[in-house]
């Protein structure tokens, strides 16, 4: 069977105050709060998860906002660097946006592209670069216009404990195609136009610790519940072992750990984030599955409030 992934679903990370979190992503970088939720495991927590105008997958970054939980430390066996893709000629602007806001960056080169690197509030590494692919973004957020606006996933650079094993399930299992080497990186490309873009370090930079400022896992896209399958019994003929499917409300999930002890996720496009809301109000309201909506005044009172501001 030859399976060629679409690209990023989305990237899951572990951050400090929810608040802080929310004033990023949403005041400062422009993204929408698609879907405020709790995480199915610990209800006691919220599971926020931002993206463009529509929550299109490729585009969604969610957290476990932990207040005063432990700082990991970003290493092997993790996503180092996420990276994000705004259309050309916005480095301008994102260059002031970041300097208004006193958030440090410096700018590199890799593969022949133009990044500006910096850190979120709580340690996560994030980039931006520049390319013609990927719709636009139409969520606008004060100076943030679709001309501008972060229209999802550029990719992300993966950090392995083995980079050799990490590198033939890419090219192997997940059927990206490696299209470059540079210095201590090789990169790989999915088949779709926004968040296909992986690159690889070869390098160890020494273990990942979980905990606020990493990367959980990095999900990867399926086209519907058949598909999912397809590449759960895939990845199962490859000898890594999966997960049975799991019901996460707005898509349907399978886990494994790769080689390099990055943890993978396959998640369906489907149903997406409007099922239980409107495209419209997305976001605007806390949203329960069924099993904790009997005990939603309860866990209520644990979250802490959160609001999306516009920042100036």
């Amino acid at each position: 069977m030859t399976k060629k992934s679409m690209g990023i679903h989305h990237i899951t990370a572990i951050v400090g105050h929810p608040q802080e979190n929310v004033d990023f992503y949403a005041g400062v970088l422009g993204l929408r709060l698609v879907k405020q939720t709790v995480n199915f495991d610990d209800p006691g927590t919220y599971h926020l998860y931002f993206g463009n105008d529509v929550g299109k997958p490729g585009t969604i970054i969610t957290f476990f906002p932990w207040p005063g939980a432990y700082q990991g430390k970003i290493g092997d066996g993790q996503v180092g660097v996420t990276s994000y893709v705004v259309p050309k000629g916005a480095f301008e602007f994102w260059e002031k946006r970041l300097d208004q806001f006193n958030i440090s960056y410096s700018k590199m080169q890799r593969f022949g592209e133009e990044y500006l690197e910096f850190d979120d509030p709580h340690g996560l590494h994030v980039e931006l670069v520049e390319r013609e692919e990927g719709e636009k973004n139409h969520w606008s957020v004060g100076e943030v216009t679709p001309d501008v606006a972060i229209k999802g996933f550029g990719g992300a650079t993966l950090l392995s404990a083995k980079p050799d094993k990490t590198a033939e399930l890419l090219e192997k299992v997940m059927g990206l195609v490696k299209v470059g080497e540079e210095g201590d990186l090789v990169r790989f490309k999915a088949s779709g136009d926004i968040g296909n873009v992986i690159d690889l370090k070869l390098t160890s930079v020494g273990h990942g610790k979980m905990g606020v400022g990493t990367v959980h896992h990095i999900a990867w896209r399926a086209k519907d519940d058949d598909d999912q399958l397809d590449w759960k019994k895939h990845v199962e003929q490859n000898g890594y072992g999966v997960t049975p499917v799991q019901d996460r409300n707005y898509f349907n999930a399978i886990y494994f750990r790769e080689h390099g002890e990055i943890l993978f996720e396959i998640a369906t496009d489907p149903p997406g984030f409007a099922h239980d809301e409107s495209q419209e109000t997305m976001g605007s309201a806390l949203k329960l599955p069924s099993q904790y909506e009997p005990h939603r005044e309860k866990i209520e009172r644990v979250l802490i409030p959160i609001k999306v501001r516009e920042l100036v």
